[in-house]
């Protein structure tokens, strides 16, 4: 197993989540607008197979751009890269990346003081959704 230096960097790694998930959500709001349809609560309602583009959205936007480009648009923009703690190559499987990504809403909540917490008290500056997917955060050109 490659050995990888970390750091917190938890400035870089807010900053490339907040781009990240700007640019889902925002793709959620238009999407829910252009295609959703009046409730009864005042807002747009999208159902049935239409409900499926936001989280396919998300899987194309997050997972697979970190599994075949190696890394979200936020983290790239920021410098920062997920590595695999399994593999000699630390290229991320699919399944790593999805196993980090569900659990952005815990690590995020409340405004990141989990992902924080953890981050800051691990040896390896991993947050709980690295934990499980045997995952770190580097600079992008460590190796």
């Amino acid at each position: 197993m490659t050995e990888y230096r970390t750091k917190p960097n938890l400035l870089k790694r807010f900053i490339a989540g907040l781009i990240d998930y700007l640019l889902v959500y925002g793709f959620f709001f238009a999407f829910v607008y252009a295609f959703g349809q009046p409730n009864n609560e005042g807002g747009y309602s999208v159902t049935g197979i239409l409900s499926l583009i936001p989280f396919v959205f998300w899987f194309l936007i997050i997972v697979l751009t970190e599994v075949f480009l190696g890394a979200t648009l936020g983290n790239a923009l920021v410098g920062i890269k997920p590595k695999s703690l399994t593999k000699s190559n630390g290229e991320l499987s699919l399944s790593q990346s999805i196993k980090r990504h569900l659990f952005d809403p815990i690590d995020m909540f409340p405004f990141g003081l989990i992902a924080i917490i953890t981050i800051k008290n691990t040896d390896r500056n991993q947050r709980l959704g690295d934990i499980w997917a045997k995952t770190i955060v580097t600079e992008a050109e460590n190796k």
